[in-house]
């Protein structure tokens, strides 16, 4: 059992937010595996390329992206768009999916890349779930911690903060006790 976390980052956050989602897996019995979308522009990425056959064979999903005018990274997209093999075969349908993000400023468009970046996996018959309002970061005044996912705004020199990282944590345990449940 395993959880694809499939990311596009540019700046580090959404990486960072990535591997807090693989730290929240730990000890669950469900193994996390870090991927980038395939790059546009030829250049090399931290992590591995992921393929079709990764996103098909995996118990779970969560996405990453940061905001690009409010929507989802280019190079997601673009992945997403060469799935419909998988739309039609219904490969993806039942398993669960959840969102992460960042954006480079207050407004940024956290929210609404958190919402559109459900589309195609409700599109593939994914379960996708949030961080549930138990989740202490969401009644604090600060960072970007949301009931659609964990977010947050990167400004130059700044750190995520703890409740970000915590969200993030409790997204991936989330994904890893439901990966399980319906295994």
């Amino acid at each position: 059992m395993n959880l694809l976390i499939l990311f596009h980052s540019s700046g580090g956050h959404v990486a960072t937010l990535a591997d807090a989602i693989a730290m929240g897996c730990e000890g669950q019995g469900v193994d996390a595996r870090l991927r980038n979308p395939p790059a546009l522009d030829g250049r090399e990425t931290d992590y591995l390329t992921v393929t079709k056959d990764e996103l098909r064979s995996c118990g779970g999903l969560a996405l990453g992206s940061p905001t690009r005018f409010g929507q989802m990274a280019t190079p997601l997209k673009a992945f997403f768009e060469t799935t419909s093999d998988l739309w039609l075969s219904g490969e993806l349908i039942d398993k669960p999916a959840g969102v992460f993000g960042a954006s480079s400023s207050l407004h940024g468009g956290n929210e609404a890349v958190l919402l559109g970046m459900t589309l195609p996996l409700l599109h593939h018959g994914m379960l996708v779930t949030g961080v549930p309002y138990t989740d202490p970061g969401l009644a604090q005044d600060h960072g970007g911690v949301t009931p659609y996912g964990p977010s947050l705004v990167e400004n130059s020199g700044n750190h995520p903060h703890p409740h970000e990282i915590a969200s993030a944590k409790a997204l991936g345990a989330r994904l890893a006790k439901l990966i399980k449940a319906l295994a």
